[in-house]
């Protein structure tokens, strides 16, 4: 008999067979044990080899089922470890946001296939007129001695910007600034187009500002803007500023962090609650520093009714989801709720610049008849 294959009078697994039962190779059950995610019940200390109780099928096929949906490792272990209710709320939470991006990604494929064919484009929905309400507000904190965070909102653009460096705030004005000059009207499908131009063309001046600056630090700032046109809303996002949407009563965020402490998540090396007071969440991947930019882009079909909310990382920081959401869904003048944000940020420490722009997506008055 192999050492160890059986622990307690309980007939242990090994990793080979206890793969072919939960159809996870032996590679990824190496990884989840690292991760302690799906920890063996007994290790070999003179081989390595490791062996599974019989018990331990059901949370392994779990995870082989939530890892068929794409669900990353962090939000894994978040269901595995929750009671069924929870757990089952996880799920709907998550596949809520995959159906809403997959939305978004058919029509942008149904847009390009009609484009690309030499078919008349039209994006859905493009029909029906919407505009924004809005409100934008930006606030120095409690701790910092500048303001390096940008807000804007206008009838079409809504933007964020959160700098960084000895020219933080010109960085992140300068990225608002190039962003502006959307405002002006453009086609629906112009849109993704016009948004990367302009962020491509304000890496160009950040650049031009860590020069000026010596090299003392490095200048540089993330953005996360939108861009509507008819019923449909441009994304363009890098860093850790955020969007959220506000939509039938649920809050779901739309960006994806570029940060250290996200890119651990996503690969479940940490939990939320270690990433909440990781040493290094505030170190980015990605930003508008000068070079070459790897953007997120998407197209969104907004709704009347919709509400958005862009907001820098002096928010989130600080300021929990259950708050943010509430404070969305109870506070219905977009300039209120900005406020309230801001305040609870203060409240919380205000160890950061914080910013808020909020957008409420109504419909176009139909004119009247003569």
């Amino acid at each position: 008999m192999v050492p160890g294959c059986e622990e307690a009078g309980v007939r242990l697994l090994p990793i080979g067979a206890f793969a072919d039962a939960t159809r996870l190779s032996p590679k990824a059950l190496r990884l989840y044990d690292e991760l302690g995610l799906l920890p063996p019940a007994f290790v070999d200390p003179h081989s390595g080899y490791r062996f599974y109780e019989p018990a331990q099928l059901e949370r392994a096929r779990l995870v082989a089922w939530l890892r068929r949906l794409g669900m990353p490792l962090a939000r894994i272990r978040v269901v595995c470890d929750s009671g069924p209710a929870r757990a089952a709320e996880e799920v709907a939470a998550y596949w809520s946001q995959v159906e809403a991006d997959t939305a978004s990604r058919r029509d942008l494929a149904a847009f390009l296939i009609a484009t690309l064919s030499g078919r008349k484009a039209t994006m859905p929905g493009a029909e029906q007129a919407l505009a924004i309400r809005y409100a934008a507000r930006t606030d120095i904190g409690r701790v910092r001695e500048t303001n390096q965070d940008s807000a804007y909102a206008g009838s079409r653009l809504l933007a964020v910007a959160d700098g960084m460096g000895s020219g933080g705030a010109r960085a992140s004005a300068a990225v608002i600034d190039a962003l502006k000059p959307l405002e002006a009207t453009l086609p629906a499908g112009d849109l993704l187009n016009a948004l990367e131009q302009a962020v491509a063309q304000a890496s160009t001046a950040v650049g031009g500002l860590g020069d000026a600056g010596g090299g003392q630090s490095q200048t540089g700032t993330t953005v996360t803007a939108m861009l509507l046109s008819g019923s449909q809303l441009a994304l363009v996002h890098i860093g850790d500023c955020r969007a959220y949407l506000l939509r039938d009563g649920g809050l779901f965020q739309i960006t994806h962090d570029h940060t250290v402490v996200q890119s651990l998540l996503d690969e479940g090396r940490i939990t939320p609650e270690e990433a909440a007071s990781h040493p290094q969440r505030s170190l980015l991947l990605r930003a508008i520093d000068g070079s070459t930019v790897a953007l997120d882009t998407s197209l969104h079909d907004a709704r009347a009714g919709d509400r958005y909310l862009l907001c820098s990382d002096g928010l989130t920081g600080v300021v929990s989801g259950e708050v943010i959401h509430g404070t969305l869904r109870d506070v219905t003048d977009p300039e209120q709720a900005a406020a309230r944000l801001i305040e609870a940020a203060n409240a919380a420490g205000g160890p950061d610049n914080v910013s808020c722009v909020i957008a409420d997506i109504v419909p176009v008055a139909a004119p009247a008849p003569r």
